[in-house]
């Protein structure tokens, strides 16, 4: 009898061992095999009406699923969703997922490699598993604050982050949608919301704008240009250089000027940092040309340029061509002709500079837990690059401020913030009058707390000049003096 309950309780740890194998083989090794099949309807639909994780802005849900009546158990629903579309991107039964829904998708499906446990519970216990809940960086008054400085009716994108840690403290942009209307469960509903975003000029509900549209930097990249003038030793900032009104670019009958109207034109020659807060074309270019295309490029690259990544949206590559002539090179010192860049990207080189050089990683997820609270990751700050060193970002933190007083952002000028920033303008053709229009920089100047960047695309010079000044300092001054 007892060798019958051996045999037995053998059989049963056997059979069990041969349950556990096989529901590890399903739920970890073929379990992306089976959820990408296109003939799995049935796990489409499951996730779809499933208890979705939420993402949350200082604990409280911009996304989050909620009971339902309908076909399905759960509904997506989002909050402040102008504030947030472009981070959240939307769920759809129709659309699939894009933006941080897409990007997290494993951790609020709940399909994590850390909530392996939590499955087999539900798979035992039969209950209703929920997702992980994803706390952003993003500080809500930040983000409000950013979204309203920029008007109806513009391209836009602003963003503010601390240098230290690399946190993205705001990430907003225009035109903005309401995501609710793509995680509708109908698909009739759905596509006939699509097709009226999609009418909407500059919107596109697929893509977050401060990390995927890549307008001309204009004189931002500046910045790139005055670091490797001073890495070389070739320049000081109290240099005197020559400021040509205008030069004929090398093998060409084409003419490079300074902006029309501005103080360079009245310049014979001047010291760097006055080129500088003045934002004189023509000395820039020279000065690319005598150092060359490696150098810039190298420089360019040290502050992210030519590299995508994900934070964990992924961040179009900024970019800087190779192979260039002299004539290219000099329009490209200007952040004309192929030179292209995200508005994070030139909220990198402002905060790299106010970091004593080093580039911080852009980090928007802070925490994520799962529906117990259990800590699943717990993001570190991160070095992304070593720009430049401590005494150049000295150097640059001085230049910068040059533009406030006096130079070409003026308007950003503050009684209460020391702040220090480069504006850039780049013009969108010969025919056409219409700019992108930039402005980054950080402050206190002394002691960087945050990176701000603002661009305005396609918008008229005198608009776009007054908006990013303006909206910067008001910006530096609500964020610093909090």
């Amino acid at each position: 009898m007892n060798q019958a309950i051996r045999n037995s309780w053998v059989v049963i740890v056997a059979m069990f061992m041969v349950l556990v194998v096989a529901i590890s083989v399903i739920q970890v090794i073929a379990a992306d095999a089976l959820k990408n099949n296109d003939f799995n309807s049935r796990q489409l639909y499951q996730e779809f009406g499933s208890a979705r994780g939420p993402i949350l802005v200082d604990g409280n849900p911009i996304a989050e699923s909620v009971e339902s009546n309908d076909d399905f158990n759960y509904q997506r629903v989002y909050h402040d969703t102008e504030l947030y579309s472009g981070l959240t991107g939307f769920y759809s039964l129709t659309y699939g997922a894009t933006g941080l829904e897409d990007k997290l998708n494993r951790y609020l499906a709940g399909s994590s490699d850390g909530q392996f446990v939590d499955r087999i519970i539900e798979l035992f216990s039969g209950t209703q598993m929920e997702g992980a809940q994803v706390e952003l960086t993003i500080d809500p008054d930040m983000q409000e604050l950013a979204y309203s400085v920029m008007p109806e009716g513009v391209e836009a994108s602003v963003v503010i982050t601390d240098p230290e840690s690399g946190d993205i403290l705001a990430m907003a942009s225009k035109p903005s949608y309401d995501t609710n209307l793509l995680a509708t469960h109908s698909g009739a509903e759905a596509s006939a919301n699509m097709a009226e975003l999609q009418s909407v000029p500059g919107l596109s509900p697929y893509l977050n704008r401060p990390t995927a549209s890549l307008p001309a930097p204009g004189s931002t990249f500046k910045l790139i240009d005055t670091v490797a003038m001073l890495e070389s030793g070739e320049y000081q900032p109290d240099q005197v250089l020559d400021v040509p009104d205008s030069i004929t670019l090398p093998n060409t009958t084409t003419p490079l000027g300074n902006f029309g109207g501005g103080l360079c034109g009245r310049l014979d020659e001047a010291t760097l940092a006055e080129i500088f807060a003045q934002s004189c074309n023509t000395p820039f270019a020279l000065a690319a040309m005598e150092l060359g295309q490696d150098r810039i490029r190298t420089t360019a690259e040290n502050f992210g340029f030519n590299e995508s990544f994900d934070i964990p949206l992924t961040v179009a590559a900024s970019q800087f061509p190779e192979d260039l002539d002299d004539a290219a090179l000099a329009q490209s010192s200007i952040g004309q002709r192929d030179v292209k860049a995200t508005a994070l990207q030139m909220n990198m080189v402002a905060a790299a500079i106010a970091n004593d050089g080093t580039m911080m990683k852009p980090q928007l997820i802070d925490t994520i837990r799962g529906s117990d609270l259990t800590l699943l990751e717990d993001v570190q700050p991160e070095v992304f690059k070593r720009s430049t060193t401590p005494e150049i970002a000295e150097q640059m933190t001085e230049l910068m401020r040059g533009p406030l007083d006096g130079g070409t952002a003026y308007r950003a000028q503050s009684e209460t913030v020391d702040i220090a920033a480069k504006t850039g303008t780049a013009q969108l053709g010969a025919d056409n009058d219409l700019v992108n229009s930039w402005i980054t920089g950080f402050a206190p100047a002394d002691d960087p707390q945050v990176a701000v960047t603002i661009v305005y695309q396609n918008i008229d010079f005198d608009t776009g000049s007054e908006l990013t000044s303006t909206n910067l300092k008001e910006i530096m001054e609500a964020v610093v003096t909090q």
